[in-house]
Protein backbone atom coordinates (compact mmCIF):
# COMPACT_ATOMS: atom_id res chain seq x y z
CA UNK A 1 0.00 0.00 0.00
CA UNK A 2 2.64 2.44 1.04
CA UNK A 3 4.44 1.49 -2.57
CA UNK A 4 1.70 2.43 -4.27
CA UNK A 5 0.85 5.42 -2.90
CA UNK A 6 4.84 6.71 -3.66
CA UNK A 7 4.47 5.38 -6.71
CA UNK A 8 0.97 7.28 -7.20
CA UNK A 9 2.98 10.67 -5.65
CA UNK A 10 5.99 9.91 -8.19
CA UNK A 11 3.42 9.94 -11.03
CA UNK A 12 1.49 13.45 -10.14
CA UNK A 13 2.66 16.52 -11.69
CA UNK A 14 2.74 19.85 -9.57
CA UNK A 15 0.96 22.79 -11.23
CA UNK A 16 4.52 23.72 -11.93
CA UNK A 17 5.46 20.58 -13.74
CA UNK A 18 2.25 21.39 -16.18
CA UNK A 19 2.88 23.27 -19.27
CA UNK A 20 1.69 27.32 -18.82
CA UNK A 21 -0.51 28.76 -21.17
CA UNK A 22 0.87 32.33 -22.74
CA UNK A 23 0.03 35.08 -20.87
CA UNK A 24 -2.05 36.54 -23.78
CA UNK A 25 -4.27 33.50 -23.14
CA UNK A 26 -4.58 33.67 -19.65
CA UNK A 27 -5.04 37.45 -19.30
CA UNK A 28 -2.46 40.04 -18.47
CA UNK A 29 0.24 39.57 -16.12
CA UNK A 30 0.00 42.82 -14.70
CA UNK A 31 -2.24 45.40 -13.78
CA UNK A 32 -2.33 47.41 -17.56
CA UNK A 33 -4.93 49.75 -16.75
CA UNK A 34 -1.62 51.26 -14.91
CA UNK A 35 1.02 52.76 -17.36
CA UNK A 36 3.81 51.24 -15.14
CA UNK A 37 1.28 47.59 -15.84
CA UNK A 38 1.22 48.42 -19.37
CA UNK A 39 4.67 48.85 -19.98
CA UNK A 40 5.66 45.78 -18.03
CA UNK A 41 3.03 43.97 -20.02
CA UNK A 42 3.89 45.10 -23.29
CA UNK A 43 7.84 44.60 -22.16
CA UNK A 44 6.52 40.63 -21.06
CA UNK A 45 4.63 40.05 -24.61
CA UNK A 46 7.46 41.38 -26.70
CA UNK A 47 9.77 38.86 -25.18
CA UNK A 48 7.17 36.22 -25.21
CA UNK A 49 6.51 36.27 -28.50
CA UNK A 50 10.44 36.64 -29.44
CA UNK A 51 9.58 39.99 -31.43
CA UNK A 52 13.65 39.73 -32.36
CA UNK A 53 13.55 36.41 -33.20
CA UNK A 54 10.21 36.86 -35.36
CA UNK A 55 12.03 40.02 -36.73
CA UNK A 56 14.58 39.10 -38.35
CA UNK A 57 12.32 36.35 -40.43
CA UNK A 58 9.88 39.10 -41.23
CA UNK A 59 13.18 41.72 -42.37
CA UNK A 60 14.68 38.41 -44.67
CA UNK A 61 11.27 38.09 -46.71
CA UNK A 62 11.26 42.21 -46.51
CA UNK A 63 14.03 41.95 -48.38
CA UNK A 64 13.38 39.61 -50.96
CA UNK A 65 10.19 41.71 -51.76
CA UNK A 66 11.25 45.02 -51.91
CA UNK A 67 12.78 44.72 -55.35
CA UNK A 68 10.44 42.45 -57.25
CA UNK A 69 7.72 45.12 -55.64
CA UNK A 70 10.13 48.23 -56.94
CA UNK A 71 10.00 46.28 -60.30
CA UNK A 72 6.48 45.43 -60.61
CA UNK A 73 5.58 49.48 -59.25
CA UNK A 74 8.42 51.28 -61.60
CA UNK A 75 7.26 49.02 -64.41
CA UNK A 76 3.52 49.69 -64.00
CA UNK A 77 3.75 53.34 -64.28
CA UNK A 78 4.00 53.85 -68.40
CA UNK A 79 0.26 52.73 -68.16
CA UNK A 80 -0.75 54.88 -65.33
CA UNK A 81 0.75 57.91 -67.50
CA UNK A 82 3.42 58.22 -64.20
CA UNK A 83 6.98 59.80 -64.22
CA UNK A 84 9.39 57.27 -62.82
CA UNK A 85 11.17 59.55 -60.93
CA UNK A 86 7.83 60.27 -58.56
CA UNK A 87 8.68 56.50 -57.16
CA UNK A 88 12.49 57.45 -56.40
CA UNK A 89 10.85 60.46 -55.11
CA UNK A 90 8.32 58.46 -52.63
CA UNK A 91 11.31 56.19 -51.13
CA UNK A 92 13.94 59.51 -50.47
CA UNK A 93 10.91 60.39 -48.38
CA UNK A 94 10.75 57.24 -46.11
CA UNK A 95 14.47 55.51 -47.12
CA UNK A 96 17.65 56.70 -45.49
CA UNK A 97 19.98 58.27 -47.77
CA UNK A 98 22.53 55.79 -48.00
CA UNK A 99 19.83 52.64 -48.44
CA UNK A 100 17.96 55.05 -50.81
CA UNK A 101 21.26 55.17 -53.03
CA UNK A 102 21.52 51.38 -52.93
CA UNK A 103 18.34 50.86 -53.87
CA UNK A 104 18.45 53.29 -56.98
CA UNK A 105 21.10 52.29 -58.09
CA UNK A 106 20.16 48.29 -58.13
CA UNK A 107 17.08 49.74 -59.47
CA UNK A 108 19.08 51.43 -62.06
CA UNK A 109 21.08 48.00 -63.39
CA UNK A 110 18.08 46.01 -63.38
CA UNK A 111 16.02 48.38 -65.57
CA UNK A 112 18.48 48.97 -68.29
CA UNK A 113 17.83 45.34 -68.93
CA UNK A 114 15.14 44.88 -71.77
CA UNK A 115 12.91 42.26 -70.51
CA UNK A 116 8.81 42.69 -70.72
CA UNK A 117 8.27 39.65 -68.42
CA UNK A 118 9.55 42.33 -65.56
CA UNK A 119 6.22 42.96 -65.02
CA UNK A 120 4.88 39.65 -63.94
CA UNK A 121 8.04 38.60 -62.33
CA UNK A 122 7.83 41.49 -60.17
CA UNK A 123 4.07 40.95 -59.11
CA UNK A 124 4.40 37.44 -58.39
CA UNK A 125 8.01 37.81 -56.89
CA UNK A 126 6.30 40.36 -54.55
CA UNK A 127 3.15 38.28 -53.38
CA UNK A 128 5.00 35.41 -52.67
CA UNK A 129 7.75 36.49 -50.47
CA UNK A 130 6.11 38.87 -48.91
CA UNK A 131 3.04 36.87 -47.85
CA UNK A 132 5.95 34.53 -46.42
CA UNK A 133 7.07 37.29 -44.33
CA UNK A 134 3.33 38.33 -43.50
CA UNK A 135 3.05 34.35 -41.94
CA UNK A 136 5.98 35.04 -39.45
CA UNK A 137 4.01 38.77 -38.43
CA UNK A 138 0.33 36.89 -38.18
CA UNK A 139 1.93 34.38 -36.00
CA UNK A 140 3.46 37.04 -33.52
CA UNK A 141 -0.19 39.05 -33.45
CA UNK A 142 -1.59 35.55 -32.97
CA UNK A 143 0.68 34.75 -29.97
CA UNK A 144 0.63 38.31 -28.31
CA UNK A 145 -3.61 38.04 -28.46
CA UNK A 146 -3.65 34.58 -27.13
CA UNK A 147 -5.10 32.91 -30.05
CA UNK A 148 -4.43 30.00 -32.08
CA UNK A 149 -3.70 30.10 -35.74
CA UNK A 150 -7.06 27.24 -36.27
CA UNK A 151 -8.20 28.97 -39.99
CA UNK A 152 -7.71 26.29 -42.76
CA UNK A 153 -4.25 26.57 -43.77
CA UNK A 154 -5.53 28.28 -47.51
CA UNK A 155 -7.24 30.63 -45.50
CA UNK A 156 -4.48 31.68 -43.53
CA UNK A 157 -2.01 31.67 -46.38
CA UNK A 158 -4.90 33.34 -48.56
CA UNK A 159 -4.88 36.31 -45.74
CA UNK A 160 -1.37 36.66 -45.99
CA UNK A 161 -1.30 37.26 -49.67
CA UNK A 162 -4.62 39.53 -49.65
CA UNK A 163 -2.70 41.42 -47.12
CA UNK A 164 0.25 41.85 -49.10
CA UNK A 165 -1.88 42.87 -52.26
CA UNK A 166 -3.79 45.49 -50.33
CA UNK A 167 0.04 46.99 -49.36
CA UNK A 168 0.68 46.91 -53.28
CA UNK A 169 -2.59 48.71 -53.91
CA UNK A 170 -1.90 51.38 -50.88
CA UNK A 171 1.29 51.81 -52.38
CA UNK A 172 0.00 52.78 -55.53
CA UNK A 173 -2.25 54.83 -54.33
CA UNK A 174 0.50 56.61 -52.57
CA UNK A 175 2.54 57.32 -55.56
CA UNK A 176 -0.81 58.31 -57.82
CA UNK A 177 -1.96 61.31 -54.97
CA UNK A 178 1.05 63.46 -55.03
CA UNK A 179 1.17 63.40 -58.96
CA UNK A 180 -2.62 64.07 -59.41
CA UNK A 181 -3.45 65.86 -56.06
CA UNK A 182 -3.47 69.21 -57.96
CA UNK A 183 -5.87 68.00 -60.57
CA UNK A 184 -8.21 66.14 -57.19
CA UNK A 185 -7.90 69.56 -55.49
CA UNK A 186 -8.82 71.92 -58.10
CA UNK A 187 -12.19 69.51 -58.52
CA UNK A 188 -13.15 69.13 -55.32
CA UNK A 189 -12.54 72.93 -54.07
CA UNK A 190 -14.70 74.31 -57.41
CA UNK A 191 -17.18 71.50 -56.42
CA UNK A 192 -17.72 73.03 -53.10
CA UNK A 193 -17.09 76.52 -54.24
CA UNK A 194 -14.27 76.73 -51.71
CA UNK A 195 -11.48 79.59 -51.99
CA UNK A 196 -8.31 78.92 -54.20
CA UNK A 197 -6.99 79.38 -50.96
CA UNK A 198 -7.47 76.40 -50.03
CA UNK A 199 -5.72 75.00 -52.97
CA UNK A 200 -2.14 75.86 -51.05
CA UNK A 201 -3.53 74.00 -48.25
CA UNK A 202 -3.76 71.01 -50.43
CA UNK A 203 -0.44 71.28 -52.27
CA UNK A 204 1.19 71.18 -48.82
CA UNK A 205 -1.15 68.48 -47.19
CA UNK A 206 -0.22 66.19 -50.37
CA UNK A 207 3.17 65.71 -49.52
CA UNK A 208 1.91 64.43 -45.50
CA UNK A 209 1.20 61.20 -48.17
CA UNK A 210 4.29 58.73 -47.31
CA UNK A 211 3.70 59.04 -43.31
CA UNK A 212 0.05 58.57 -44.16
CA UNK A 213 0.36 55.92 -45.88
CA UNK A 214 2.63 54.08 -43.14
CA UNK A 215 -0.18 54.46 -40.79
CA UNK A 216 -2.72 53.19 -43.39
CA UNK A 217 -0.96 49.75 -44.22
CA UNK A 218 -0.21 49.12 -40.54
CA UNK A 219 -3.55 49.64 -39.69
CA UNK A 220 -4.84 47.58 -42.15
CA UNK A 221 -2.17 45.06 -41.16
CA UNK A 222 -3.43 44.70 -37.57
CA UNK A 223 -6.77 44.58 -38.43
CA UNK A 224 -6.65 42.20 -40.72
CA UNK A 225 -3.98 39.49 -40.00
CA UNK A 226 -4.76 37.84 -36.49
CA UNK A 227 -7.21 35.15 -35.99
CA UNK A 228 -9.12 37.50 -33.72
CA UNK A 229 -12.43 39.81 -34.53
CA UNK A 230 -10.63 43.67 -33.82
CA UNK A 231 -12.91 46.49 -34.43
CA UNK A 232 -11.14 49.20 -36.53
CA UNK A 233 -9.87 51.75 -33.73
CA UNK A 234 -8.67 49.27 -31.61
CA UNK A 235 -5.57 49.11 -33.95
CA UNK A 236 -5.28 53.13 -33.99
CA UNK A 237 -2.25 53.11 -31.56
CA UNK A 238 0.14 50.27 -33.06
CA UNK A 239 -0.72 51.89 -36.39
CA UNK A 240 0.66 55.22 -35.14
CA UNK A 241 3.25 53.93 -33.19
CA UNK A 242 4.53 52.00 -36.20
CA UNK A 243 4.47 54.87 -38.44
CA UNK A 244 6.10 57.60 -35.73
CA UNK A 245 8.41 55.49 -34.84
CA UNK A 246 9.49 54.45 -39.21
CA UNK A 247 9.98 57.90 -39.35
CA UNK A 248 11.91 58.63 -36.99
CA UNK A 249 14.08 55.58 -36.87
CA UNK A 250 14.75 56.23 -40.25
CA UNK A 251 16.36 59.57 -39.86
CA UNK A 252 17.83 58.89 -36.94
CA UNK A 253 19.66 55.87 -38.96
CA UNK A 254 20.42 57.85 -41.78
CA UNK A 255 22.08 60.97 -39.49
CA UNK A 256 23.76 57.50 -37.81
CA UNK A 257 25.36 56.28 -41.46
CA UNK A 258 26.25 59.69 -42.56
CA UNK A 259 28.31 60.58 -39.45
CA UNK A 260 29.16 57.65 -37.45
CA UNK A 261 29.29 54.85 -39.11
CA UNK A 262 31.41 53.64 -41.49
CA UNK A 263 29.85 49.68 -42.82
CA UNK A 264 32.24 49.78 -45.98
CA UNK A 265 35.13 50.05 -44.15
CA UNK A 266 33.66 46.66 -42.43
CA UNK A 267 31.71 45.06 -44.70
CA UNK A 268 33.30 46.40 -48.52
CA UNK A 269 31.35 46.15 -51.02
CA UNK A 270 27.91 44.47 -49.40
CA UNK A 271 28.51 47.22 -46.71
CA UNK A 272 25.32 48.74 -48.22
CA UNK A 273 23.22 45.70 -48.10
CA UNK A 274 24.32 44.68 -44.71
CA UNK A 275 22.52 48.79 -43.73
CA UNK A 276 20.00 47.90 -45.66
CA UNK A 277 19.16 44.36 -44.16
CA UNK A 278 19.77 46.13 -40.73
CA UNK A 279 16.93 49.21 -41.35
CA UNK A 280 14.64 46.37 -42.96
CA UNK A 281 15.15 44.87 -39.03
CA UNK A 282 14.56 47.31 -37.08
CA UNK A 283 11.59 48.34 -39.72
CA UNK A 284 10.10 44.59 -38.51
CA UNK A 285 10.59 45.00 -34.91
CA UNK A 286 8.53 48.80 -35.06
CA UNK A 287 5.61 47.18 -36.64
CA UNK A 288 5.69 43.99 -34.54
CA UNK A 289 5.70 45.75 -31.63
CA UNK A 290 2.94 48.17 -32.80
CA UNK A 291 0.65 44.93 -33.03
CA UNK A 292 2.12 44.23 -29.54
CA UNK A 293 0.58 47.44 -28.34
CA UNK A 294 -2.56 46.53 -29.78
CA UNK A 295 -2.96 43.47 -27.85
CA UNK A 296 -2.04 45.34 -24.59
CA UNK A 297 -4.28 47.77 -25.12
CA UNK A 298 -6.96 45.13 -26.37
CA UNK A 299 -6.29 43.53 -22.64
CA UNK A 300 -6.67 46.91 -21.23
CA UNK A 301 -10.18 47.73 -22.87
CA UNK A 302 -11.42 44.07 -21.64
CA UNK A 303 -10.67 44.42 -18.16
CA UNK A 304 -11.75 48.23 -18.25
CA UNK A 305 -15.32 46.96 -19.53
CA UNK A 306 -15.70 43.59 -17.14
CA UNK A 307 -14.57 46.18 -14.13
CA UNK A 308 -18.11 48.49 -15.29
CA UNK A 309 -19.95 45.70 -15.89
CA UNK A 310 -19.35 44.24 -12.50
CA UNK A 311 -19.48 47.61 -10.81
CA UNK A 312 -23.05 48.25 -12.57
Amino acid sequence: MGKNSNSLKKNQKTESDLPQESSAANGPSYDVTRTSGFLKELWKRINDVDVTGLGAQLAFFFLLSIFPLLIFLITLLPYLNIAENQIYDFMGNVVPGEIYLLIEETLNEILTQENRSLLSFGLIATIWSASLGMNALIKSLNRSYGVEENRPILIARGMSIITTVLMIFILLIALVLPIFGRQIGIFIFSFFGLEEGFLETWNTLRFTIPPLIIFVVAAVIYWAAPNVKLDYKSVLAGAAFTSIGWLAVSFGFSVYINNFANYSATYGGIGGVIMLMLWLYVSAILLMVGGQINAVMQSRRDIIKRDNKNAG
